[in-house]
């Protein structure tokens, strides 16, 4: 059942990666880097300022800093105790797939996509009744996993692995927050 399950994970990885072209290389080379996000995240720091003032802001900073510190220690848990090579790194598929980035570490589970839905979670709780359309936010998640598998970095099953672990993550965050705000910070 395992082997069945491995299996279709790689000829379904080997097709997503296969939708690629040499002309959008460049586009999701830029998407998987963290730092080209900042300025969504900017604005998004900028819309939360503005909704809950700056000492709320800074508070959800250092949660939202412990969670992504959290997650990825996890995630790097999962990595070094599954030991799946990543796709990149298989020697039968290495002349299959379309490899535009490498990386010896291992693949299960994506810290990318755990770090990024874990985050999209936590704020989502806490603001999707204040801001109408904050369900998009979780387009940032998809966009961000899926240049993993575009650029040969990660099977789907790593990038569910890692939205699993990110919902939960983003859950008992949440959960986590407003136990602390109830406690400590009640006029917030």
């Amino acid at each position: 059942m395992l082997e069945k399950l491995l299996n279709f994970d790689r000829q379904f990885f080997v097709y997503l990666n296969s939708l690629g072209s040499e002309t959008y290389d460049g586009l999701w080379l830029f998407i998987t880097k963290q730092t080209n996000w900042t300025p969504l995240f900017l604005l998004l720091l900028y819309f939360i300022f503005k909704k809950v003032g700056g000492k709320q802001t800074l508070i959800l900073l250092l949660f939202v800093a412990l969670l992504i510190t959290f997650t990825d220690q996890v995630a790097n848990l999962f990595k070094n105790g599954f030991h799946r090579l990543r796709p990149c790194s298989e020697l039968e598929l290495k002349s299959t797939i379309r490899i535009i980035k490498s990386s010896d570490t291992f693949s299960f589970v994506s810290g990318h996509a755990t770090n990024s839905l874990a985050v999209a979670t936590f704020l989502f709780f806490i603001f999707k009744n204040h801001f109408k359309y904050f369900g998009f936010l979780f387009l940032w998640p998809l966009i961000f996993a899926y240049s993993r598998i575009y650029l040969g970095l990660h099977y789907p099953l790593d990038i569910i692995g890692g939205y699993l672990l990110g919902l939960v993550s983003g859950i008992l965050m949440f959960k986590i927050y407003e136990i602390t705000k109830k406690k400590y910070f009640p006029q917030t």
